[in-house]
């Protein structure tokens, strides 16, 4: 019987939390590629990748992606998989969520598969046309697509952009539970929406703030992949912030163990998304 081999990504930073939420969270491009190698060594395969500006705010710009990924590219023996955002700023253009896929070719990018209210604040805006762009764009730069899930509706999405070939089979699906205006961080929500994904694809799942380990429990019992990080998580425990990214890919390596799998490697990794 062979072991399930379980894909751990690691969310360093995403947009939204800043220094004064945890003064952990890495902002430059040398604290993110310090922290994704620390991570690597802990057992993530994968980095998914936001960008700050000077200010702290999320950004899409194409500079801050190269020089963090050409960091993160010089530590030789780090063969971690780069998955770069496309959704780092609410008022960037569809030309600069593009822009650094068309210049870097990382091996993978998120593909947020619809719009939604965003954190009760804003709107997250992924229309039609930008995604038929993004798809094109994604294959013409040999990228993985990371189709991101934040409601039943954009898995019905995805299945239409596969039937009009802007996405290909077999896909990867990352679901994301508990963010403002979208699916809840539920266990009931999860095993609804896993059912949905289409069969022959790949998935992973995380939850957001409280749900984050309840998620990252039950993503681990249903075979899927995992994904933590101070993106989606600030703290380690309630009212313990966590002290670095690197913290929280060892929990889940050890919850990864402890279930009976194995940490999937980079080249493991690769193989499980076909890379």
């Amino acid at each position: 019987m062979s072991i399930k081999k379980t894909i751990i990504t690691v969310a360093p930073t995403g947009a939204w939390p800043k220094k004064e939420n945890n003064p952990n969270i890495p902002m430059t491009p040398k604290e993110i590629a310090e922290d994704v190698y620390a991570c690597w060594k802990a057992g993530a395969a994968i980095c998914h990748l936001h960008m700050r500006d000077d200010e702290g705010n999320g950004t899409m710009d194409t500079a801050k992606f190269r020089e963090t990924v050409n960091l993160i590219r010089a530590y030789e023996d780090c063969d971690i998989i780069i998955n770069c955002t496309t959704s780092g700023d609410l008022n960037a253009t569809d030309e600069t969520r593009q822009a650094h896929l068309k210049e870097l070719r990382p091996e993978m990018a998120s593909y947020d598969c619809g719009s939604m209210n965003w954190m009760h604040s804003g709107l997250f805006i992924n229309h039609p046309k930008f995604l038929e762009e993004l798809g094109t764009t994604i294959q013409e730069s040999g990228v993985k697509p990371e189709i991101e899930i934040f409601d039943a509706g954009m898995i019905y999405n995805s299945l239409y952009y596969l039937k009009k070939g802007f996405l290909k089979a077999p896909c990867h699906y990352q679901l994301v539970l508990g963010a403002a205006g979208g699916s809840t961080a539920t266990i009931e929500n999860l095993v609804y929406l896993k059912r949905l994904i289409p069969e022959g694809s790949t998935s992973g799942a995380l939850g957001i703030g409280n749900g984050h380990v309840p998620i990252m429990l039950a993503t681990v019992a249903m075979g899927g992949h995992l994904r933590v990080g101070m993106e989606d998580n600030v703290y380690f425990a309630a009212g313990q912030l966590a002290e670095s990214n690197a913290q929280l890919v060892t929990r889940a390596a050890d919850i990864v163990r402890i279930a009976g799998n194995k940490v999937a490697t980079p080249a493991e990794a690769r193989e499980i998304l076909g890379l």
